[in-house]
């Protein structure tokens, strides 16, 4: 398991696994913005798109978006593997 190395690369590996996880589910981001609706977040698409492109977004957000995703346990080498 090779462990990121710096905050950037750690943000980028985090935005690119949330990524990923959309592309296997098949939800764009309207979707994943209307699917946050239903777990309190007020999110756009361009509001998505702007935190999955700069790679900084909160736990909370990535949380609410695997589980609006349906995500049924995660591994950790899953974002630790570039």
């Amino acid at each position: 398991m090779q462990i990121a190395k710096t905050e950037a690369e750690w943000q980028s590996r985090a935005s690119a696994f949330l990524k990923a996880k959309m592309k296997e589910k098949g939800v764009t981001y309207v979707g994943l913005a209307e699917r946050l609706m239903e777990h309190g977040f007020k999110e756009s698409e361009a509001s998505i798109t702007m935190k999955l492109k700069r790679g900084t977004f909160a736990a909370t957000f990535l949380f609410a978006s695997l589980a609006a995703l349906e995500v049924e346990g995660l591994a950790l080498t899953e974002l630790t593997e570039p």
